[in-house]
């Protein structure tokens, strides 16, 4: 089975979006995005800098945009149909859900514009952060994380796992690292996201779904809040909801995609985060991350090799 996975906040870098907007097509989709939500994408996909697109309230319908754009190129490709089983992490669960008929283009990108101005509000409320802790023992790490107050918001295997909370803690955090691991690394983000710190963005996107009228996913969705498969639209929609309070268990996305068979994972645009842990934990599995359009024929060629 081949996966198809979105990647998190953070992976945006400045001027990633520019070869995208070259392909045919794709710079009139992207124009009607930014007018149906109120962001100039092609802007802060293009042209602004590292801070810019550090906004919450930008980076994620960017990251959607993005991805949602990729997947679109990929499936003129491959063809529909390719891909077996779709998860994405952190925010890359919109576009995940897109993919997988969940939602349509258009209602993921009015939801996550809802959701990047609810986390960036209740980010703004408290100086808050996260850092990634690269190698240890995941019980010891966890158990440190908590004796500094912080909260494990992403538990990525391979030997990473994120801590998130208010800055001072963070601070701690890198000032003493847990035993057994090699460094503490700050992210590009604004806020501690999947932690109580961002409860008050929750009620705005309970109203923002009740809007929606999903569908039930048309492949194998895999949910980043425990790695299982969920079946029916509105559970996918009620865990999309939840899981901005709540953290990431992406360890257990990787589990079951080994338990399903994984033979070939795509990583959507701006891709390289997953596949890279995909290496480590799911050792002699092929991936391709789409970080440019160059890299669709490579995608078109591990599906054509691998698709079981």
């Amino acid at each position: 089975m081949l996966v198809l996975v979105a990647p998190g906040q953070g992976a945006q870098t400045p001027g990633f979006l520019t070869p995208w907007l070259e392909l045919p097509g794709a710079a009139d989709r992207v124009a009607g995005w930014s007018d149906a939500i109120g962001l100039d994408l092609a802007h802060y996909g293009t042209k602004a800098d590292a801070d810019e697109i550090r906004d919450t309230a930008v980076a994620q319908p960017l990251l959607v945009a993005a991805g949602l754009l990729a997947a679109a190129e990929l499936t003129t490709k491959v063809g529909p149909g390719a891909f077996g089983a779709a998860a994405g992490h952190s925010v890359g669960e919109i576009t995940a859900a897109a993919y997988a008929g969940v939602l349509s283009d258009a209602d993921a990108l009015s939801f996550v514009r809802t959701r990047g101005l609810a986390m960036a509000e209740a980010a703004a409320t408290t100086a808050t952060g996260m850092a990634a802790v690269l190698g240890g023992d995941q019980d010891v790490v966890v158990a440190h994380l908590e004796k500094l107050g912080l909260t494990p918001a992403n538990v990525n295997g391979a030997g990473q796992i994120v801590a998130a909370g208010t800055m001072e803690q963070i601070a701690a955090l890198e000032a003493e690292k847990p035993e057994g691991s090699m460094k503490v690394v700050a992210l590009k983000v604004a806020g501690a996201f999947h932690t109580h710190h961002m409860a008050p963005a929750v009620a705005g996107l309970e109203k923002a779904a009740a809007a929606l009228s999903p569908a039930d996913p048309a492949l194998t969705y895999v949910s980043n809040k425990d790695g299982q498969v969920v079946t029916t639209g509105a559970d996918v929609v009620a865990r999309l909801v939840g899981q901005v309070a709540n953290p990431v268990r992406w360890d257990l996305c990787m589990e079951t995609f080994a338990a399903l068979g994984v033979t070939g994972i795509v990583e959507l645009s701006p891709g390289g985060t997953l596949t890279g842990l995909a290496k480590r934990a799911l050792k002699g599995v092929p991936s391709v991350a789409l970080k440019t359009p160059d890299d669709l024929d490579k995608a078109a060629a591990l599906v054509s090799e691998h698709a079981v």
